[in-house]
């Protein structure tokens, strides 16, 4: 918090809605961070017997963590409009809680881990409502270029809040003792290549020539050391260590899902600003994923983002198509 208005400060025009939000956010995030760590103590592991607009099955925490998201932005009253994984439609702020701010947002990504105890974490984006507009489902449908915020909150053996603002990357643990994000990782920069890629090769079979090509050129390099495998099904914990490691990770569109499979305006635009806040690079392998304009809030898209150097690789391969 201290940080966030800090930076505040660096702008006489600041009316501090902004912070507020972000506030709203990290308080969120604090509380998914203690249901997660006592999901299985609280009844709180398992199916919810019902599935979210994509079909896919949510879990309990799923919808626990998505109600505690909506009800504290819609709370801090600097919202307009609300855009979950987990609800088909936007949710618009009623008129006495209404701000200028919208929020896209996967309140629970990785969930299919919850049960392992694998690495979630909750992804979010924030649009400023245009000047003339009072929040409808334009001031979301924009391109990533346009957001003011991005970020994610990584809940592991430690819970770490990445943001960006637009000036570059910091991250954040979070002290359990005094119920605080601390500043620990502060200007994150990506290195320019990584020795390590990140894709569901079980996927393999149904790859286009392009990924499949790029693939065996790094697995099995004419010189040098071919890079390492990491893959944890969990896009907050693949790109986290991404961001800090370098190196590529990959969802590609495929014979099977000929759009790809993230989600765009709450995972794929989030994920994208905050590496290239970082120094990276992220496109769908033809083009800029930030200048996508989307048609639909669920829209999907094709994912490759990380170090420079390995995603303009796998741009190359594209183009030679």
């Amino acid at each position: 918090s201290q940080h966030v208005l800090s930076q505040q400060q660096r702008h006489p025009i600041a009316t501090g809605d902004l912070t507020l939000l972000l506030t709203a956010i990290q308080t969120t995030c604090k509380f998914i961070s203690t249901n997660v760590r006592r999901a299985g103590l609280l009844n709180l592991i398992g199916q919810a017997g019902s599935s979210n607009v994509q079909g896919e099955d949510q879990k309990k925490l799923d919808i626990l963590s998505n109600d505690i998201m909506i009800n504290s932005l819609r709370a801090s009253g600097k919202c307009a409009v609300l855009v979950s994984e987990e609800n088909d439609d936007p949710i618009f702020i009623d008129t006495a809680h209404r701000g200028r701010y919208c929020v896209v947002f996967d309140p629970l990504d990785g969930s299919s881990n919850i049960d392992a105890g694998v690495n979630i974490g909750t992804i979010f984006g924030v649009y400023k409502c245009r000047d003339d507009s009072e929040g409808t489902l334009d001031d979301v449908l924009r391109p990533g270029s346009e957001l003011q915020v991005a970020g994610y909150c990584m809940y592991g053996s430690s819970a770490n809040l990445v943001i960006s603002t637009g000036q570059g990357v910091n991250g954040y643990t979070l002290d359990n003792g005094i119920g605080e994000f601390i500043l620990t990782h502060p200007n994150i920069r990506i290195p320019s290549r990584g020795k390590i890629y990140s894709f569901n090769e079980g996927n393999s079979l149904f790859f286009h020539e392009p990924v499949t090509r790029y693939l065996e050129s790094i697995k099995f390099p004419s010189n040098g050391k071919p890079y390492s495998a990491r893959y944890i099904g969990s896009m907050v914990a693949d790109v986290h260590r991404t961001l800090l490691y370098g190196g590529i990770f990959g969802y590609p569109s495929d014979k099977k899902s000929k759009s790809g499979k993230l989600r765009l305006l709450y995972e794929g635009y989030p994920m994208a600003y905050l590496v290239e806040q970082a120094g990276g690079l992220a496109t769908t392998g033809t083009e800029r994923i930030l200048d996508i304009k989307p048609t639909d809030i669920h829209q999907r898209c094709p994912v490759f983002l990380g170090s420079k150097e390995d995603v303009e690789d796998v741009m190359a391969f594209h183009k030679e198509q």
